[in-house]
């Protein structure tokens, strides 16, 4: 895969590969920790506790009532995608309670995966807003569960007010390949961009 246009100005050759920050966010039990976990080379670090009585209330459980497990502060894991570009990923997490540590994981962040689960696609507006608020790049990667309903992409768009031009691509989280696919989708997502920009120069 070319990685044109992520390198910094006057950047050689020698100076190995390039770094990307990556924002994997979507709401609650949309898949992110799974999208981490299998994707990442190296061992993830993790932040699940166990559901506890403490959040009943708190979390919107419809649509994911066997969940017992879910991230409080962040997930991290890293990729090569080739010998020039290495994606580190951030998932954030997705109850509302904790959307106050967003603003921190948002920094620095080249781009993003909204994860969205088409049973519960209102889960994911607050993401989507949180990356047209922080003007972050991002492709919407719907995560497909054996009772997923199956729409036509462009009501996909429609129901979540998205522009053409952000890519919509589906994906299983819990497979490395889908899930590398996703992150390549969101990579050129980010060159398109980029060249585009340059050409309005």
């Amino acid at each position: 895969m070319d990685s044109k246009g992520f390198d910094r100005p006057g950047r050689g050759p020698d100076r190995g590969p390039r770094s990307v920050k990556v924002m994997i966010a979507g709401g609650f039990g949309t898949g992110k920790t799974t999208l981490v976990a299998s994707v990442s080379d190296i061992k993830p670090l993790t932040t699940e506790e166990s559901l506890t009585e403490a959040g009943a209330g708190l979390d919107d459980l419809i649509g994911v009532t066997g969940k017992t497990r879910t991230t409080v502060s962040m997930d991290f894991g890293k990729i090569s995608l080739n010998d020039e570009l290495v994606l580190y990923l951030f998932g954030t997490p997705g109850q509302e309670r904790f959307w106050f540590l967003w603003n921190g994981l948002f920094k620095g962040a080249l781009g993003a995966v909204v994860l969205v689960d088409t049973r519960r696609l209102a889960s994911s507006f607050r993401a989507i807003e949180e990356m047209e608020r922080q003007d972050v790049p991002f492709v919407i990667a719907l995560n497909v569960f054996p009772d997923s309903p199956r729409h036509p992409v462009e009501e996909i768009r429609d129901a979540l007010d998205l522009p053409a031009h952000t890519p919509i691509v589906a994906c299983d989280a819990r497979d490395r390949i889908s899930s590398r696919d996703v992150l390549i989708a969101l990579v050129r997502h980010l060159q398109e961009r980029s060249a585009a920009a340059r050409e309005m120069r």
